[in-house]
């Protein structure tokens, strides 16, 4: 086999950049696996009806049939070899510079169709062969890193898998370098399930958030320690962050359901956004960065707006967030993610809403998670499905498309609306109307990225973060 170059040059850092061609290349594989097996076929139509999902957007690796040129057409497409082989001498790629599935490269003595698998990613194997009465037994340990499960399908020239991740980018079930490492000991799983359940029960509500913040410092601790590496420990914070924005989330409730009747789950997160208060943003970011997380782009919506983000992305699971808070102009050059933030007279739309509701690493939650979907599809069948509207959208480009769902009002509790008048941060009629209609808390996000673009588009931000200030409804 040719070995494999590295791609020669990069965009700079979070200078995202779309590739057509890799979009195109990915779709003719996808579409000739979904030729060659017929129970493929038959679930990216369920998925598209019954999810509003595209199937592309599930793929987590293809395996493509070794061939002369194409490590080299892999590499002309943005594809750069990755540290984790598929197989003995045979590599595997992920694209660094766009949101593509990995692709491996194997030898196919008997022949046959170019795309030799197509793995899917779920997050249960086991709900997934539920839901579709297959009967499949997982290779890989219960909450292991890399579990894989082959949908047999009689007469398919290319292989379907499903694949469950763990903090894990490899491919291996039994990964050697886990084993030397004690991470999977026969114990493993029962300490996975443990520190999931540690931050699944952890108090959310203080009578101050400083004593919030450090009782999450010190139940992240305990998660960490008990996962064994904060590439798990990520992975299970985040379950469990979806889980409770789900159950406060009416919109998010019914998509699951539409996802798990196919046995999906979450698996089409693309972001994950969380509300801060000036106050409290470097202890958030903090927090994020003991569970691994790099920081990527950041953003100021310009001087009218007031406020910014830092985009945060995971090395191994993937999981991207997007940490909003209220943000002046001057301070946008600044190291905002780190530094100390002194206190604005007035609040903003993300300040506002954190005063209303609260931290979301504490009660309130994730203002949103944003998946990906068919985005024609799912507002209309959200509509005739459970009444559920969408609002404008906020980008409407070919690579990029971006809009919530009517935002799900939440009470405001009496301390916080009385605390907010207090500060004048809100006037008498604002604290009569919070505390008799409640105040918007949060959206399910309506995506669908093309080319493989990463990025977000501020000016359209700006205008959903400020359509969606609480004074406003």
């Amino acid at each position: 086999m040719t070995t494999a170059p590295r791609v020669e040059s990069v965009p700079p850092p979070f200078d995202w950049q779309r590739w057509p061609e890799t979009e195109a290349f990915l779709a003719e594989r996808v579409r000739s696996a979904l030729e060659h097996n017929p129970f493929a076929a038959d679930l990216a139509r369920r998925m598209a009806a019954e999810t509003s999902t595209r199937i592309i957007d599930w793929v987590d690796h293809l395996v493509l049939a070794e061939r002369p040129g194409l490590v080299e057409e892999l590499g002309g497409l943005g594809y750069a070899v990755a540290d984790d082989a598929y197989g003995v001498s045979e590599p595997s790629f992920r694209h660094p510079g766009g949101q593509f599935p990995a692709v491996a490269v194997a030898r196919r003595p008997g022949g046959g169709p170019e795309v030799a698998a197509m793995a899917l990613k779920v997050e249960s194997i086991a709900a997934f062969s539920g839901a579709n009465d297959l009967g499949l037994e997982p290779v890989g340990y219960p909450m292991g890193p890399y579990r894989f499960a082959k949908v047999e399908v009689a007469g398919a020239g290319t292989a379907l898998l499903v694949v469950e991740r763990r903090g894990y980018l490899g491919f291996e079930p039994f990964p050697s370098s886990w084993a030397r490492l004690g991470r999977m000991a026969p114990h493993a799983a029962r300490d996975a399930m443990a520190a999931r359940e540690l931050w699944q029960g952890r108090r959310r509500r203080f009578g101050e958030d400083e004593e919030g913040f450090d009782a999450v410092d010190a139940v992240l601790a305990r998660v960490i320690e008990r996962a064994g590496s904060t590439d798990l420990a990520c992975h299970l914070v985040f379950e469990v962050e979806r889980d409770y924005w789900e159950s406060r989330n009416a919109a998010a409730t019914v998509q699951k359901r539409r996802q798990d009747r196919l046995g999906l789950g979450w698996a089409n997160h693309d972001h994950h956004t969380f509300r801060c208060s000036r106050q409290f943003f470097p202890r958030t970011i903090g927090i994020f960065e003991r569970l691994g997380f790099t920081l990527r782009e950041s953003f100021h919506a310009g001087k009218e707006a007031g406020w910014g983000a830092q985009v945060l992305e995971h090395p191994t699971t993937g999981i991207v967030i997007f940490a909003d808070l209220d943000l002046a102009p001057e301070e946008a050059e600044d190291d905002f993610a780190h530094g100390f933030l002194p206190g604005l007279d007035r609040p903003n739309t993300v300040g506002l809403w954190v005063g209303l509701h609260g931290e979301s690493l504490l009660d309130a939650g994730m203002h949103h998670l944003e998946a990906q979907f068919d985005f024609d599809a799912l507002g209309d069948d959200l509509r005739a499905e459970a009444d559920i509207e969408t609002m404008a959208p906020f980008s409407d480009f070919p690579f990029l498309r971006q809009a919530f769902t009517r935002g799900e009002r939440w009470p405001v509790p009496v301390h916080r609306a009385d605390r907010l008048l207090r500060f004048g941060w809100i006037d008498a009629a604002q604290h009569a109307k919070f505390l008799a209609e409640g105040a918007i808390g949060s959206h399910l996000e309506n995506l669908q990225r093309g080319e493989g673009f990463k990025g977000f588009n501020q000016k359209a931000v700006s205008a959903i973060i400020a359509e969606t200030d609480p004074r406003r409804h």
